[in-house]
């Protein structure tokens, strides 16, 4: 019975996936900075661990108790929609170390003993806001850009050891926590020349008009990357994600 690790898995896609999986039999190690035991279906095949992608300590204890990890599943991160010019510096590092650094410290530590078993897969969730310059969301972009980049690198590495690796983008989702999120790090309400754009943004996102979308359609697209050898590297997820890669002229 293969065994997938989940990380961010408190809510959204994290959750829907470590749910999905456990539907299909895995054997799920869904893990979490703050652990929750009863928002995931009781099964002898789900362990609940403690993981906190930018604690290098954490990251060791965990891939260690897990032992043989068939599958990655670098889901954790957050957001901040910020313009550039006022975000904080502490937030900026922060984007970076969660989204990009953290993906990268599960990477190194899972991939040695993928590489020994000759075989493996590694999935990164990033976002579809890579796909297209958009206001306020720069630095949070960037984070995700970075990922991309590394993961399309990462594919060529690892071919050779019959290892693949994904990349999922997920477009705008009213059942994420990314809003929430995000709200403790906005700045620029208090700007007369940014104000503006920031309540257009918040009132968009709010609103939610036009297609979105859905955890499921995350985990459906995770789940098809670790079981097609088919799938492409990078998976566009949700309506309108799928939309916007056809804009970028992105298969």
């Amino acid at each position: 019975m293969p065994t997938v690790l989940i990380t961010g898995c408190s809510s959204g896609f994290g959750l829907e996936t470590a749910k999905l999986f456990l539907e299909k039999g895995w054997n799920v190690v869904a893990t979490m900075r703050q652990p929750k035991t009863d928002i995931l279906p009781t099964s002898d095949n789900l362990t609940v661990l403690r993981l906190d992608v930018t604690d290098p300590d954490s990251i060791r204890k965990v891939v260690k108790q897990v032992g043989d990890i068939d599958v990655l599943v670098n889901n954790a991160g957050f957001g901040a929609a910020v313009p550039i010019e006022l975000i904080a510096p502490e937030t900026a590092r922060q984007l970076f170390e969660t989204n990009t650094l953290g993906t990268l410290a599960m990477i190194q530590a899972v991939l040695p003993k993928m590489r020994e078993r000759r075989s493996g897969i590694i999935i990164n969730v990033t976002s579809s806001v890579t796909l297209k310059p958009l206001p306020l969301v720069g630095v949070y972009r960037a984070s995700k850009a970075a990922v991309n980049a590394l993961t399309e690198s990462l594919a060529i590495e690892t071919k050779p050891f019959g290892i693949r690796v994904h990349t999922i983008l997920p477009g705008r989702s009213p059942e994420t926590s990314f809003g929430t999120n995000a709200m403790p790090h906005l700045r620029g309400l208090d700007n007369a020349d940014y104000k503006p754009m920031i309540e257009g943004m918040i009132a968009s996102f709010r609103e939610a008009n036009g297609p979105v979308t859905h955890a499921a359609d995350v985990a459906d697209a995770i789940w098809r990357a670790a079981n097609d050898p088919g799938t492409p590297l990078k998976i566009a997820a949700g309506e309108d994600a799928m939309q916007w890669m056809a804009e970028a002229g992105q298969p």
